[in-house]
This record gives C-alpha cells, structure tokens and sequence, in this order.
C-alpha cells in the first residue's frame, strides 16, 4: 500500500496568534490545525462532495515540541489515516521552514455531517477514495 498524499499549506505567523508569553498561543496551532484540513478539503475534494458535506472535530490529539514566534514562516503538512464509518483519521505536522524544526504534531478524528441535517453521514466511494487510507474500513 503506498503512502497517502501529503498536503502543505504554508502559514506566517501573525501578531494575534502571539500570546502573553511571547509565542504562538497553543490554540492557535489547533487553529492552523483545523485550517491545513479545511485547505485540504477545499483543494481536493469534488465541488458536489463539498456542498453534500461538512465536517466537525470528534477529537484532537497534539503534541507541542516547539515555539514558534511573530513572522515565523511554518509549513503545516496534512494527510489521511484511516476510516471508519463515520470518523477520519487525519494527521498534521507543523515544522518552521527556516530550519525545519519539528513544532507541533496532531491527529484528528472528523465526523462527515449531512450539509442539510447536520447529521452525521457516510460519505460517497469517491470521498472516502480521497481522504481515507484504501482498505481501513472499521465498523
């Protein structure tokens, strides 16, 4: 099986995401956690998958190795794990593109909601193609 995709997006840091301490607040690398996702989503998926679906956090896994500070380039890099029914495994690393050091590492469980319901939702052949390693169907 070969590897999933992986997906970078690349972020400066801003002075709101700086907190008292000098640094990027820890939300706020949940914050680009979520926005590598929501990139991903928005550049890989079918515009019809995209008005059929939404997607909500079931769970946030993450590890903080390192700071990061005001102007600081970052590439945050995203791919796929495996599915059930209705939870996605996504993984995300967060390095400093200066010198490539490790920042943050997360994994994340989505839920597929109905666009119209908000209910959850299994989504079609072709989503789970594009955003679930092939072959992990759990139920």
């Amino acid at each position: 099986m070969s590897a999933p995709e992986c997906f970078t997006l690349a972020i400066t840091v801003r002075p709101e995401d700086i907190d008292e301490q000098g640094h990027v607040n820890n939300v706020v690398f949940l914050r680009y956690v979520q926005d590598v996702a929501t990139a991903h989503w928005r550049a890989r998926a079918l515009p019809a998958d995209q008005a059929a679906l939404v997607w909500v956090v079931v769970r946030h896994e993450i590890d903080y190795k390192h700071q990061a500070f005001l102007g600081d380039e970052l590439v945050a890099e995203t791919w796929v794990g495996p599915a059930s029914r209705r939870t996605f495994e996504r993984n995300t690393r967060i390095t400093r593109a200066a010198d490539g050091r490790l920042l943050v590492e997360a994994r994340t469980l989505w839920c597929p909601l109905d666009a119209t319901t908000l209910r959850p939702t299994e989504p079609s052949a072709g989503v789970r193609e594009r955003f679930a390693v092939p072959g992990t169907l759990e139920r």
